[in-house]
């Protein structure tokens, strides 16, 4: 991943937002549905091309307590995954 790039969510796919901050990622060109749950909701909805993976995690440390310190890690790993499948992107 481009640790110092903004990514962008695909915007062809539909985030449709459950009970207790959980949520699904569906793409309806394939039929495929992911669930997701509250801190990768939280990562989705910032993955606009104005914020990079430290901006994400500043909001996230801000707005969450008892941040654990693989967070970050673990942020990077749920973006490369949605840049595997095609559900997110980098801006040319």
């Amino acid at each position: 991943m481009k640790e110092t790039g903004k990514p962008t969510a695909n915007p062809m796919l539909v985030l449709r937002e459950e009970f207790d901050d959980w949520a699904i990622l569906f793409d309806p060109d394939t039929g495929d549905a992911h669930a997701l749950n509250p801190i990768s909701v939280f990562v989705w909805k910032r993955l606009d091309g104005h914020h990079s993976v430290d901006d994400i995690m500043s909001e996230l440390v801000k707005s969450c307590d008892d941040v654990p310190e693989n967070a970050q890690t673990e942020v990077i790993k749920f973006i490369d995954e949605l840049l595997e499948q095609g559900y997110a992107g980098y801006e040319i």
